[in-house]
Order: C-alpha cells, then sequence, then structure tokens
C-alpha cells in the first residue's frame, strides 16, 4: 500500500483517571496489570505520594475507547484502591510535564 491508499488512523480522545490508592509495594503493579493483561494502552502514568504517606495518587492518561467504562469498573474493584475520579486530557498534571518535555 502506498500513502494515498494508507486508510488514516483516527486519533482516540484521552482521559485522565485520578486514583486514590494505599501506598505499598505492589499497588503500582496491580493497577496497570489490569490494563495490560487486557491489553489496554496506558499513554502516561504519574504518582506521588499524598499527606503522611499512607496513600498515593495515581493518574493514568488513557485512550476513550468503549472499554473505558468497564475498566474503570475493574480499578474500583482493586483491594487498595479508594477512589477514582475521571477527568478530560486537558487535566493539567500532564499539561505541565507536555510542556516541560518539548
Amino acid at each position: 500500500m502506498n500513502a494515498i491508499n494508507k486508510p488514516e488512523k483516527q486519533a482516540l480522545a484521552r482521559t485522565v483517571l485520578e486514583l486514590d490508592v494505599n501506598n505499598h509495594a505492589g499497588v503500582m503493579s496491580h493497577v496497570v496489570g489490569l490494563f495490560s493483561r487486557r491489553a489496554y494502552n496506558v499513554e502516561g502514568i504519574l504518582c506521588m505520594p499524598v499527606g503522611d504517606g499512607v496513600s498515593s495518587r495515581i493518574w493514568l492518561m488513557v485512550g476513550e475507547d468503549i472499554r473505558l467504562d468497564q475498566m474503570v469498573k475493574q480499578v474500583e474493584k482493586l483491594e487498595d484502591v479508594l477512589a477514582v475520579r475521571r477527568h478530560g486530557a486537558e487535566h493539567q498534571v500532564f499539561e505541565r510535564l507536555e510542556e516541560f518535555f518539548r
């Protein structure tokens, strides 16, 4: 196929998931493993401890597709996940990082 006949890929809209989790070894592995096992691409990850370090906040930038609602439900079922919030792709945590790496 040449460039003229190639079907163009449409860019998926992005969503930022903000997770509050218990802060201990293995939590990040459980969260991203859930996405990995379902072949769901994670485009960005940021994790920071919150307050006294008992909990952490994880931000995941993911593509918006028909499986996302089900993925959120599965993440909410993980033992160490305390809360999940969805934001648009313009969430400032990734906006600032993108500016930094340009």
